[in-house]
């Protein structure tokens, strides 16, 4: 996917109080539609707090989708293939063993598959700063190392994201989307709480 597969359209932007620090207009909502060629339309949003630096992203599809899967190989060939990743997704590495579920601070966005690996590069970081014991250094440094290695090229590996409301989407002619099958469909967290009676 290049530039001419995103043509932008209307956008907003308006202040706000924040809803973090509470500061009264100190924050900017700002909204951007973009049709994604193969996608359809989206609504970029962002909220930014001058005041204490908070920042939340999301992306929405303006169009209804079924629940569905997506799947791609990754190798060196598409690290630039575009990635759509919705607030309820759940994104995966099943042969490197990491996952991101969806919860309720999740941001959806659009980058590409070398911004995922990046992503779950970050993540893997941080959980190696967050937790010393032996076992977790060990696999989160076997991750990392395998992280580095798909990002060079010198692996490949399957990613897998999962959208319980079809509003993500792996942007390459190799990758595959399936159905959600009613099974996957019901231990697939959304990022949203739900009161059951």
């Amino acid at each position: 996917m290049n530039v001419d597969d995103v043509i932008t359209g209307k956008s907003a932007e308006m202040k706000i109080d924040c809803p973090v620090c509470g500061g009264k207009n100190t924050a900017t909502y700002t909204t951007q539609t973009h049709e994604l060629a193969y996608f359809g339309e989206i609504v970029e949003s962002t909220i930014q707090c001058e005041k204490c630096g908070f920042r939340h992203n999301d992306i929405l599809a303006t169009e209804q989708k079924d629940p569905a899967k997506h799947s791609l190989i990754i190798s060196k060939k598409n690290l630039d293939s575009r990635v759509v990743r919705s607030q309820s997704a759940t994104v995966s590495l099943p042969d490197i063993g990491i996952k991101v579920e969806p919860g309720p601070k999740s941001e959806g966005y659009i980058s590409n598959v070398e911004g995922v690996i990046v992503r779950f590069v970050e993540a893997t970081e941080r959980a190696l700063n967050m937790f010393q014991d032996d076992l977790s250094q060990e696999n989160g440094k076997r991750v990392l190392e395998n992280l580095n290695k798909v990002l060079n090229g010198e692996m490949e590996t399957l990613l897998l994201i999962e959208d319980p409301f079809g509003q993500s989407k792996i942007m390459d002619v190799r990758a595959k989307t399936e159905p959600l099958t009613d099974n996957e469909l019901k231990n697939l967290k959304t990022g949203f709480t739900v009161i059951e009676e």
